[in-house]
């Protein structure tokens, strides 16, 4: 199956420090992303319901942008990205999530990432 890039964005009231702290801090990230997060230096394991995948954080700068690549990526050119800004008409902050997926995957995959954005938004209050 072909691997897709898909590329989503999100307006949130919160600030870009609002944002990276609930992309990188454990108690934070299981608000939205993950049922338990274990942090080891730049390597993130994330559980959901039992099941582990296992990330390294290849990319870090505050308030600014995350990138992690998977353990068991299909290529090193894919990765799991989120960046932050502001709108300079608006003033909102935009987050730019991209992902990977399977070429047919790609509605189910829109469709988890809008849910959990919904949560991060209850969580970041809005």
């Amino acid at each position: 199956m072909e691997r897709v890039k898909i590329d989503l964005e999100f307006i949130f009231r919160a600030s870009p420090t609002i944002l990276y702290k609930f992309i990188t801090t454990p108690s934070c990230l299981i608000r939205w992303f993950c049922d338990e997060v274990d942090i080891q230096g730049d390597v993130f394991t994330f559980s959901w319901s039992g099941s582990e995948e296992v990330a390294k954080l290849i990319d870090d700068v505050e308030d600014d942008r995350v990138r992690f690549q998977w353990e068991d990526a299909e290529s090193d050119k894919e990765f799991l990205e989120f960046r932050m800004r502001k709108s300079p008409v608006t003033n909102e902050t935009i987050l730019e999530i991209t992902d990977y997926c399977d070429s047919d995957e790609v509605a189910d995959q829109e469709q988890l990432w809008k849910s959990q954005i919904t949560q991060l938004k209850s969580a970041t209050g809005g």
